[in-house]
């Protein structure tokens, strides 16, 4: 926990849409240095649940702390601690690489140089096509280009919507490594994902959540690829 909070709380969530609930009395942590894998299938509210946690969406009740800080009274201070790897890159892609990092870095007030521009690029496997426009990325390296503007902004707490997507084995093993080390530093990591096998090897929990609510929660320790999918399996008839 960070100063004796939890970098992730989340207690009694619910989101509403007009009558239909897409979350219902959700509730998790996650501690510093921990990492979270979430699953479920398509509707199950995983991508809701990482808005709220990103203050991009409102919830209609409960309670959501990052890094110590509440959500209805301090969102500001909470998006200065939290990196979000959105399913979308979100890049420019008239700008070049390099082009992306610097302004991600200027719209965050992060002290850079050029140095530090082209070691996060380099961080990724991007060294080579720094001023190259990103509209000429494949998928896989607008995500690791993505990936790497966390490498610049070190944030507490990262909140990943299907990191794996569009990699191959290389850059997996990349953006694996990379948040090994991210929560080696203390960063709490919290994962949404399809891949049961990706997700377990970078969880120390996993949660399955089911039409709306989490269905069950468990420790990584004991679980193995089989395990986990009859368990989800069970909690969520998705096979």
């Amino acid at each position: 926990m960070v100063n004796g909070h939890w970098a992730i709380e989340a207690q009694g969530l619910w989101k509403e849409y007009g009558s239909t609930r897409v979350l219902q009395d959700v509730s998790l942590t996650v501690a510093p240095g921990e990492g979270l894998v979430l699953l479920g299938p398509n509707g199950a509210g995983k991508t809701t649940l990482l808005k709220i946690l990103a203050t991009l969406i409102r919830p209609t009740a409960g309670l959501v702390r990052i890094a110590g800080y509440e959500l209805r009274r301090d969102a500001d201070a909470i998006r200065r601690h939290v990196g979000l790897l959105a399913h979308g890159s979100y890049l420019y892609e008239d700008l070049t690489a390099v082009e992306n990092l610097q302004f991600f870095a200027t719209l965050h007030g992060l002290a850079v140089r050029k140095g530090d521009l082209l070691r996060a690029l380099g961080d990724v496997d991007l060294g080579g096509d720094a001023d190259q426009r990103v509209r000429e990325f494949s998928l896989g390296m607008k995500r690791r280009l993505a990936f790497a503007r966390l490498g610049l902004q070190r944030p507490r707490v990262l909140l990943l919507d299907e990191p794996f997507a569009g990699l191959d084995q290389q850059g997996i093993k990349r953006v694996e490594d990379s948040l090994t080390a991210f929560k080696e530093e203390g960063a709490a990591v919290l994962m949404v994902t399809h891949n049961l096998g990706h997700g377990l090897a970078m969880a120390d929990r996993v949660a399955i959540l089911a039409a709306g609510r989490v269905a069950v929660e468990r420790n990584r320790h004991g679980l193995d690829p089989e395990a986990l999918s009859a368990l989800y399996t069970t909690h969520t008839g998705d096979r």
